[in-house]
């Protein structure tokens, strides 16, 4: 079957997925806060997940963003090896950005690092960022993954020697104990072990696409200590500093070992888009 993708298509496809990731909440992320409000006996701590949970409502009842910080934009893209385009996909998604901008609206946040002028459409120089993947078909997925800098000002990267395996687990818990109330908890983790300095990071920020409801014994285990530091919701204490951790592996250089800890915030907002396949 031949999937007839336009660039106007993926230009209006951005605008509803960036719509839909800044004023709805994936389901299992709401499932979490739920499950954190039942769970949580501290009152101040409750009572910060109530706020949170009522935010959320309103941003998806009136179609708004539930954060006056929009983020800076990521899109993960995969496309069919057999896919063929007659436009510059990375051009219809930036397109796409700039029209959200005013639509939605969010809140311009992109600017050049050295002059710090805004671009005033959250596009720019290496701005949205996309990272594409090669599958099987010729469908094509696009996600968006909204990510405010409060949580991001709080991830951390570092290379242990191949020794310190052991040593893993107290740098990510030592992250988001220096973190505290900063990047407006209860958080998502994400962790990237191995590969090479960028790659760990890049493994981190992928991390936090994964269903929060889905992990294994070891991340469980992090999420328990984590919850054990009582920073809990917005900082001001309880037993709920964290909604999941999501550790993602690669191989790596004998001599080496990346770690790097990506902290998202409650707001987990991401939303994706299919063209073809089960379309």
């Amino acid at each position: 079957m031949t999937v007839n993708i336009t660039r106007e298509k993926v230009v209006e496809a951005t605008i509803d997925i960036l719509r839909k990731a800044e004023t709805e909440l994936p389901d299992d992320v709401v499932e979490a806060l739920n499950r954190a409000e039942i769970d949580e006996s501290d009152p101040v701590a409750k009572a910060q997940i109530q706020g949170i949970l009522e935010n959320v409502r309103i941003a998806k009842e009136n179609a708004v963003p539930m954060c006056q910080d929009t983020g800076i934009l990521i899109f993960y893209v995969e496309i069919g090896r057999s896919l063929r385009l007659d436009f510059d996909l990375k051009d219809a998604i930036t397109e796409g950005v700039r029209r959200a901008t005013e639509a939605i609206p969010l809140r311009p946040n992109a600017v050049e690092p050295l002059t710090r002028k805004n671009s005033g459409d959250n596009t720019g120089s290496g701005l949205p960022d996309i990272k594409y993947e090669l599958v099987e078909g010729d469908g094509l997925t696009i996600t968006v993954a909204p990510k405010g800098a409060g949580s991001e000002n709080m991830s951390t990267l570092t290379m242990l020697n191949p020794t310190e395996v052991g040593s893993i687990k107290n740098f990510i818990l030592e992250t988001v104990l220096n973190a505290g109330g900063m990047p407006c908890p209860p958080i998502i983790v994400g962790v990237g072990i191995g590969g090479s300095f960028d790659k760990a990071a890049r493994l981190a920020k992928s991390a936090l696409l994964s269903r929060l409801d889905e992990m294994n014994q070891f991340e469980r285990e992090i999420l328990d200590e984590i919850n054990s530091l009582g920073i809990g919701p917005m900082g001001l204490g309880g037993s709920t500093t964290a909604l999941a951790v999501h550790v993602r592996t690669a191989h790596c250089h004998t001599a080496s070992l990346p770690v790097a800890v990506n902290i998202q915030c409650w707001a987990n907002r991401h939303a994706s888009i299919t063209f073809g396949g089960d379309e």
